[in-house]
């Protein structure tokens, strides 16, 4: 039986998880967990990962400095070599494929990866797999918003994914609606 460790770290938007395995690849990083309002992280952890203990891995230590200075707006780009898509199903890895093709500084709406994935009518199922992103922030799916221009849901919360975007150069309107023409797919 696999093993699982986590590393907690700090930020701006409050402690960060994130829970890796040692496989035969290596460490692969399991999952990360965002700042929660109602639940602090490590408790997250541990509802999710029974066995986790506390260790951290250079691998862990350098992914965790990377999300840090993304969430602090710097440009970084993230690589998916250490992380486990395969725990994924295969709909929500096309998902996290198609959402990790966006660039910063644009967005996608639901809608729009649907159809790149040839989903005519899949919205709300491309929502609902990024909803469960085991990935966030590596996997930018606080890139993906309402065909209206409302943010959507986010992991984080709506004031993280706002802040992220805002970041990345995206302007609101007054009624909180994203302003760009940089759309993706």
């Amino acid at each position: 039986m696999e093993c699982s460790f986590y590393t907690l770290l700090s930020s701006s938007f409050g402690t960060l998880g994130i829970v890796w395995a040692e496989t035969e690849r290596g460490p692969m990083v399991h999952r990360v967990f965002l700042s929660h309002i109602q639940t602090p992280t490590e408790k997250l952890v541990h509802m999710n990962f029974t066995d986790a203990r506390p260790l951290s891995c250079p691998i862990a230590i350098e992914l965790g400095e990377r999300i840090q200075r993304f969430l602090e707006g710097e440009a970084v780009a993230f690589s998916l070599d250490r992380i486990a898509l395969e725990r994924c199903s295969e709909f929500q890895k096309r998902v996290l494929l198609a959402e990790y093709e966006i660039p910063r500084g644009w967005v996608s709406t639901y809608g729009r990866i649907a159809r790149s994935l040839g989903i005519p009518n899949g919205a709300r199922a491309v929502g609902g797999a990024l909803s469960r992103n085991p990935f966030p922030i590596i996997i930018p799916c606080h890139r993906a918003i309402r065909s209206n221009g409302e943010l959507g849901g986010f992991q984080g919360g709506l004031r993280m994914k706002r802040a992220l975007l805002e970041r990345e150069g995206i302007e609101f309107s007054g009624e909180g609606k994203v302003l760009t023409d940089k759309v993706y797919h």
